[in-house]
């Protein structure tokens, strides 16, 4: 039945060539993708660098105030689920203009929230409509753009991510600071929504995909056939668990950096998040390194920085704390396009299931360790903190070691 379907897809699809390197198509794809990745992730952890001024302003603990991220991390992880069965039936490029849209109109909205359960509520919505983007964009670059140029172009587009990441979260910090944490959601939810009208305007349709049903039962199968995969799954959970850390690193910082022996204040911590510049250089240092380096054993090595720079985390010296901080951004995103890099080429059909099972993993792992941590955080301390996500991290090296062949 998949293979029948599969074979209807491929038939009413033109044969066209896919987008080559310094094309006209393969630029606006490229432009596009990447601005999707800049507005999901300004948008996705816009609360992150405010988590004291929520604990402040409703009242609630360092772990209740995570919950503003981790819903919409659950919210992502849901919609994923849902576009799992869904997403092959829709046509890409509307299925992500429409997310880009509504969820930068629910970013606006919090901007006028007084209840700190409305707002959880309105993060889990504003999730769900952001997996429409993170759902299916690897699907669409692997299916659009030719197998030489795909490494970089998955590259620019975690590249996106991490630039995103690092100015909404700026943004949002010096805002807060200078005026007030609404103003921040107002101003980035309406930055987002001019980047959702240009990205509509200018991406192209595919040629390559054309939406085909494929019932329940099939679509489970498919997820079913993933999850056992001995490989794809131990980079579902690899995923899960380095997304995990690197969010609680991001989502306690600021408590730890606003209270002594640091006292910092709101415009020095935001530039704290300047470090996402390392995460850009680590997506495209890992990109080019693994045309010449298997990703397997590139991640492995990423791994093994992770946990360095968090070793160094542990050190009341700001210059070490931030040189440690700047070590984990770069392991973080560099291990993180190996992983998807290699579950997009390892799933040889359904990419689109493939690629959303790896999001709905990786936010999974950033809702529960990322707010669960905080737990511990705010019983045990700063340093039984790092060492619970070192230990995470050692774990992982464990995870992706080579397995011998069974006979």
């Amino acid at each position: 039945m998949i293979t029948q379907s599969l074979a209807h897809t491929i038939s009413i699809v033109p044969k066209r060539r896919k987008a080559e390197a310094k094309t006209l198509r393969y630029t606006y794809i490229n432009t596009s993708i990447f601005l999707s990745g800049l507005s999901v992730f300004a948008q996705l952890y816009v609360f992150q660098p405010l988590l004291p001024l929520v604990c402040k302003q409703f009242s609630v603990t360092p772990a209740q105030s995570s919950y503003t991220v981790s819903a919409s991390t659950l919210g992502v992880g849901i919609g994923l689920f849902i576009l799992s069965f869904k997403a092959d039936e829709l046509h890409r490029k509307q299925l992500m203009g429409f997310s880009m849209i509504i969820s930068a109109l629910l970013t606006i909205s919090t901007a006028f929230v007084h209840n700190f359960p409305l707002l959880v509520f309105i993060n889990a919505c504003k999730g769900i409509a952001l997996a429409g983007v993170t759902g299916v964009a690897l699907a669409y670059l692997s299916e659009e753009i030719s197998a030489a140029a795909i490494g970089r172009a998955i590259s620019l587009y975690l590249s996106g991510n991490a630039i995103g990441g690092m100015a909404g979260r700026i943004e949002a910090t010096l805002l807060a600071g200078w005026l007030n944490w609404r103003w921040a959601m107002g101003l980035i939810g309406l930055s987002s929504l001019v980047i959702g009208i240009v990205f509509v305007k200018l991406l192209p349709a595919s040629r390559h995909f054309v939406p085909a049903k494929a019932g329940f039962k099939v679509k489970w199968q498919q997820i079913g056939q993933f999850s056992r995969h001995p490989v794809m799954l131990r980079y579902y959970i690899t995923a899960a668990c380095i997304m995990g850390t690197f969010v609680s690193v991001y989502n306690y910082l600021g408590f730890r950096l606003e209270a002594p022996p640091f006292s910092l204040p709101h415009y020095i911590i935001a530039s704290v998040f300047l470090m996402y510049t390392i995460g850009v250089v680590g997506t495209m240092v890992a990109g080019k390194w693994s045309d010449k380096v298997a990703p397997q054993q590139l991640i492995r090595l990423f791994i093994l920085f992770l946990a360095g720079g968090l070793l160094a985390m542990l050190s009341g010296n700001l210059v070490v704390l931030v040189c440690g901080l700047g070590l984990v951004t770069f392991s973080f995103f560099a291990g993180h396009t190996m992983a998807s890099r290699i579950i997009a080429q390892t799933a040889q059909h359904n990419k689109s299931t493939a690629t959303a099972l790896y999001w709905l993993f990786y936010y999974i792992g950033s809702s529960i360790i990322g707010s669960g941590s905080g737990v511990l955080l705010s019983g045990q301390g700063w340093t039984v903190f790092i060492l619970l996500l070192l230990a995470i991290a050692l774990l992982l090296q464990l995870l992706v070691y080579p397995r011998k062949p069974t006979a």
